[in-house]
């Protein structure tokens, strides 16, 4: 599986962005999915995840409740709603899938990853 993350782009605080990850070369309905962000110089940190078999999903403390991951298995794309934005969530976003049924904030815990996408906020 090969994935590709897309949507990110320029905004002001306090404006809304949804990002999408579309799979291609197999299918994500049996795979939990996350999302992941970076900024130069730090690692790579959690942001928001889903469990492929119960839906159950996890979210980073910085983002819960402005934050959304979802799926749609009918169009092999996970998205990650992102409202209220701040200047402190700009970063490079990257996808990720993995065959475990995890929400895990760990980064080793997934296999597969996508390109980044990057998004600013401004203030």
């Amino acid at each position: 599986v090969q994935l590709q993350a897309y949507g990110g782009g320029l905004v002001q605080a306090g404006e809304s962005l949804r990002l999408s990850c579309t799979a291609s070369g197999g299918s994500l309905s049996r795979s939990s999915v996350a999302w992941f962000r970076q900024t130069p110089g730090k690692e790579r940190g959690f942001v928001a995840a889903l469990r492929w078999s119960n839906s159950i999903a996890n979210y980073g403390d910085s983002v819960r409740g402005r934050f959304t991951i979802s799926r749609d298995n009918a169009k092999n794309t996970v998205y990650l709603q992102m409202n209220n934005l701040k200047p402190e969530d700009t970063a490079v976003y990257y996808c990720a899938a993995s065959i475990i049924s995890t929400t895990s904030p760990n980064t080793n815990a997934w296999r597969t990853w996508g390109q980044g996408t990057l998004v600013t906020v401004s203030s």
